[in-house]
């Protein structure tokens, strides 16, 4: 028996542009103040009845002769940041249609491009909320005012800028291949994606928002949303979390189907296809995420499109992100092993012989993770559900220091790791939020290669200009010690000095400054120097000054590394090139 399901709305957005604040304006709910960083880091779900939505949208159903007949709107609130894709149907989307939260204030940002690109490869179709309008210079603030109401109440000049926000909008989509424009000049859905200002905040133009998306989908996608609702139930595990008196449960999003208590439930599995069986259904009430909620009700059936909560033995070692299948009965059990089978295998990841070690909580987590750093062109050696232990650590031990690293994302890191990792020096990079976890990377990323720099010009001669200070030697020969002010760059003990014109006058065999052995001076300072064959009146003169003698490398290398010199040593290292050239012409290769 055919029946409409409620469409699956995918909300998807960039880091921090309202995903969750839309759906929490919409349920009177405050999710996103709770999330980790008032980032989303795990999908959520919730039903909104569609008796709830033709409250928000005040008589526009009416006005625009809209009649609905699907039940309500399931919304899935997806990570905004980077690439989380848990969400299919055996490879395709599991949405029907997306939202595309942008905010107006920004426009695209690289992951907005990210889910784009997602929804543009699994061809689901998307409306677009322009969200913030009441960030804008000078708006007025309308709280649950249609869109087109409040504009209307705005200045000239804040109605500009908006306008003119909304073509940077539209010109970013047309860079990438698609036509959009406002959802008031929009002539075919079918060929334009509408594009309605909000505010997720104080609630404008949510109303127009629903009502569209209500309309297109209804009148665009009926078809699809009907299923068998006594067909078998089919659907993807979003978390696995344990429940006092109930003990480990998996959140689900039914997309087809029915499940019913008792039932035989087939649930991917890394290690292949598992069997269960229902033990207990748990529904949260309507406008209510499934993510946070602590109330549930208990119920003997579910029908599909809905998000609940299931009670089964056996459930331990399942990871959000499977597929899951529910059977009245048990004679086609093989069959459907393989066809889970068949997805799980959609989702593993391919490692190295050396790189990096990714673990998550989710699969989605983990896919992330991996495609952010694939990338980078950093490889991966190990990528798993679960915390960090010290096999972990063992295994990136004794690898190059560039790919010593553990990425732990909101996952709990072992006593026995941490002891492992403050022994091997294996860096470790553990955070709630994705994001962090890839700052800390470019962070770490670059104060590796400015150490590499600073060892590559340590183990070469560097730049320095001196002068012997009149008055100050105190020894004429084998070595001559006399006093000299360093001008420029850096002096060091054992490098050559010369003159003017490219005459060698002996090696620096020892530095002092106040009467203190040192290694290295700077500009500015005057130190005692000792100069293995030099000659005080004869080769070296009271007031001569000298200059470090340079190779090519030696030059090459400073050229290359010049950012990790002062000023002065820079300038010195020119003076030195210039004595060098006039010596050899052959010697200026830069």
């Amino acid at each position: 028996m055919s029946k409409i399901r409620q469409p699956i709305i995918a909300i998807l957005a960039h880091v921090d542009h309202g995903k969750t604040t839309l759906l929490d304006y919409i349920r009177g709910t405050n999710v996103a103040g709770g999330e980790a960083g008032g980032i989303t880091q795990h999908i959520g779900a919730t039903e909104i009845p569609i008796k709830n939505i033709k409250a928000i949208c005040s008589n526009l159903f009416e006005k625009w002769n809209m009649d609905v007949t699907f039940p309500g709107l399931l919304f899935i609130d997806t990570p905004g940041h980077a690439v989380f894709t848990p969400l299919r149907e055996r490879g395709g989307s599991l949405a029907d249609i997306a939202i595309v939260v942008i905010d107006i204030t920004e426009g695209f940002r690289p992951q907005t491009d990210e889910v784009i690109t997602i929804l543009k490869k699994s061809k689901t179709p998307f409306i677009v909320a322009a969200n913030k309008i009441d960030k804008l210079s000078g708006w007025q603030k309308n709280k649950g005012m249609c869109f087109l109401e409040s504009y209307g109440k705005q200045r000239d000049d804040v109605k500009e800028h908006l306008d003119m926000k909304i073509y940077e909008l539209i010109g970013q989509f047309f860079d990438r291949g698609f036509q959009v424009d406002r959802f008031d000049r929009v002539e075919d859905f079918t060929k334009q994606i509408c594009v309605v200002p909000i505010s997720a905040q104080n609630g404008e133009g949510m109303s127009e928002l629903l009502t569209i998306l209500s309309g297109v989908t209804q009148k665009y996608l009926g078809k699809t949303l009907e299923i068998d609702e006594d067909g078998p139930g089919r659907g993807t595990i979003l978390e696995v979390k344990e429940i006092k008196g109930l003990g480990m449960t998996i959140d689900v999003i039914l997309y087809d189907g029915l499940i019913r208590r008792n039932d035989v439930l087939v649930i991917g599995h890394p290690s292949g296809a598992i069997k269960t069986k229902v033990k207990a259904i748990l529904k949260p009430e309507p406008m209510r995420d499934i993510r946070v909620e602590k109330q549930f009700k208990q119920l003997d059936e579910v029908h599909a499109a809905s998000g609940f909560k299931i009670s089964a033995t056996g459930l331990d070692d399942v990871i959000p992100g499977v597929p899951i299948v529910a059977m009245r009965v048990e004679k086609d059990i093989e069959a459907v092993k393989k066809e889970v089978n068949e997805t799980i295998d959609t989702i593993r990841f391919e490692t190295e012989s050396e790189g990096v070690v990714i673990k998550a909580d989710t699969i989605g987590g983990l896919e992330a993770m991996v495609t952010l750093l694939k990338e980078k062109g950093i490889p991966i050696k190990l990528a798993n559900i679960g915390p960090v232990t010290k096999k972990d650590v063992v295994s990136v031990r004794a690898v190059d220091e560039k790919y010593k690293i553990i990425f732990a994302f909101n996952v709990e890191v072992l006593a026995d790791a941490t002891v492992e990792i403050d022994y091997s020096g294996v860096n470790l990079f553990s955070n709630r939020v994705i994001y962090r976890l890839i700052e800390d990377y470019d962070e770490y990323e670059k104060q590796l290669e400015e150490k590499k720099k600073r060892e590559v010009i340590a183990a070469v001669t560097r730049p320095a200009h001196l002068v012997q200070a009149q008055g100050f030697v105190f020894r004429q020969s084998g070595p001559a010690i006399c006093g000299f002010d360093i001008l420029g760059g850096l002096l060091k003990d054992g490098v050559k000095l010369m003159k003017r014109d490219g005459t060698v006058v002996g090696r620096v065999k020892q530095i002092q400054s106040k009467g203190v052995n040192v290694k290295e001076v700077k500009m500015g300072e005057r130190v005692a120097v000792s100069v293995d064959g030099a000659v005080m009146g004869r080769n070296l003169k009271e007031g001569d000054e000298v200059f470090t003698v340079l190779n090519q490398s030696d030059y090459k290398k400073l050229i290359e590394n010049k950012e990790l010199m002062s000023g002065d040593e820079i300038n010195t290292l020119e003076l030195i090139r210039e004595i060098m050239v006039k010596k050899d012409r052959h010697w200026d290769f830069v």
